[in-house]
């Protein structure tokens, strides 16, 4: 049945391409690509996370950030779609007023092979960084900017803000320990970073994002496998809006976790030099990746 199953996932994954799915007029954006993949209620032996995990996930993420929405005028509103097979989340507000802001998460996403709680958590990060997530923006078809930030900036707020946030005061130690860091996450981390509780929010929070890296992998039937050690050498000539491929979401969220940028400097809708890791700051690591990121939109 395992097995089965798999096949029939890889296959309809096979349809989604590197081409992405975009903000539509309301606002609404996927983790990834709008796909037909379903993976219903009690397929337990596919691995993924279970229900308790999904819930308390979202309960910590909306424990963390109610406050802060609120302090913009909104209502940060989860929807726990467990039932649903739907492998995606999205972000989205109210039309009416835009004071409603959306999260909304499905159990066919938190059920698939390739989810881990941590990598569920950056996907609950990525859809609250749509809302909070800052500079670039998302632009409608007649080039106007919309409230959410792109899918890029999203991916970067995840692992730069959010998922620290997430992780503060955890064993986050004793998690790492278990976990197989490559060695240039943790050099790396350890040059951005002296504190040893910090290193190991970075080697933590860099290997969600390999988690969420391959889940992007599989879904879009990419052959050649996602690495720290091979960054997407891709040169944007201008800043791409839509979903970056695969390694070049993993070089996000790996850069963005090398950071040095304190959590509590805040991000800006206007400025993207604010609260990031820029060349303009002097900083050279943890720059926003060029296979995404055009950096002249800064000026």
């Amino acid at each position: 049945m395992k097995s089965l199953l798999l096949l029939s996932i890889l296959s309809l994954s096979s349809a989604l391409t590197q081409a992405s799915f975009a903000c539509d007029l309301h606002g609404k954006s996927g983790i990834v690509a709008e796909n037909s993949l379903n993976i219903p209620v009690g397929i337990k032996a596919m691995g993924g996370i279970t229900e308790i995990q999904f819930n308390k996930v979202i309960d910590r993420v909306g424990a963390l950030y109610t406050k802060k929405v609120a302090s913009f005028g909104g209502n940060l509103t989860f929807e726990r779609n467990w039932t649903d097979g739907t492998v995606n989340a999205y972000a989205h507000r109210d039309d009416a007023t835009g004071k409603i802001w959306y999260v909304s998460m499905f159990g066919g996403l938190a059920r698939h092979p390739q989810m881990t709680e941590d990598g569920f958590a950056v996907v609950v990060c990525h859809e609250l960084g749509h809302h909070l997530g800052g500079f670039p923006k998302k632009k409608d078809p007649n080039g106007a900017l919309r409230w959410a930030s792109n899918e890029g900036q999203a991916d970067y707020y995840a692992t730069l803000k959010c998922l620290r946030n997430y992780f503060a005061g955890m064993d986050n130690a004793s998690v790492v320990a278990k976990l197989k860091v490559p060695a240039v996450v943790t050099s790396n981390c350890q040059k951005s970073f002296a504190n040893s509780s910090e290193i190991a929010i970075c080697q933590r929070s860099a290997m969600a994002g390999f988690t969420l890296g391959n889940f992007f992998k599989v879904l879009m039937n990419t052959k050649v496998a996602v690495s720290f050690t091979t960054p997407d050498k891709t040169k944007v000539a201008a800043t791409d809006d839509n979903h970056p491929a695969a390694q070049c979401r993993l070089d996000t969220y790996f850069q963005a976790a090398i950071c040095d940028k304190s959590v509590r400097d805040d991000v800006s809708d206007s400025d993207g030099n604010m609260g990031t890791c820029t060349a303009r700051n002097g900083d050279k690591v943890g720059l926003r990746p060029t296979c995404w990121f055009q950096a002249s939109s800064l000026n």
